[in-house]
């Protein structure tokens, strides 16, 4: 069974809305957030989340190279197998926090890690697509959810499976 750890902001994670933006960091074993839909995803690729990690967006932004560290050791801490930070929507901070906390993790642990993210996050797509994957998924409220959901789930399940994450290091957008 391969072990899946998840990333949210305060809103996914159901912690707080756009304006309880200070949430401090936490983590829970328990299976929250966009992970309840995934489950059915993830036990198709021998998937099982082990522990869903999330902080408010004005959190990250007071002291974001801390905020990184901890996910990245948090991770490692819990032998995560793969990381799954999103979906982020059409969210721009999240998906930024997304993005980062995927790099760091894939640089620093060798581990694969995806940010899920909407094509409106176009500068941050642009920015990390080359470095770590992609998936894309609607903006908030549209249709196609279900279908980027299993294509993260996928995704991570082929890249652990290979457990090569250099060669990965394109852009794979659904």
């Amino acid at each position: 069974m391969k072990k899946i750890l998840m990333v949210y902001d305060q809103i996914q994670a159901g912690a707080g809305t756009k304006d309880d933006q200070m949430v401090p960091l936490k983590a829970t074993r328990e299976v929250i957030g966009p992970a309840i839909m995934m489950e059915r995803f993830l036990k198709a690729n021998d998937e099982k989340i082990i522990a869903c990690v999330y902080c408010g967006t004005g959190t990250w932004k007071e002291d974001p190279a801390e905020i990184i560290r901890k996910i990245t050791a948090l991770a490692k801490k819990l032998g995560a197998d793969g990381v799954l930070c999103g979906p982020c929507f059409n969210y721009g901070e999240y998906s930024q926090m997304a993005a980062e906390a995927a790099l760091s993790i894939q640089d620093k642990l060798h581990i694969p890690a995806i940010a899920c993210m909407s094509a409106e996050n176009e500068a941050v797509i642009s920015k990390y697509s080359k470095e770590i994957p992609i998936v894309i998924c609607p903006k908030k409220g549209a249709v196609g959810l279900n279908e980027a959901l299993e294509n993260m789930c996928h995704l991570a399940a082929e890249m652990i499976d290979h457990k090569n994450t250099d060669n990965l290091r394109k852009e794979i957008c659904f």
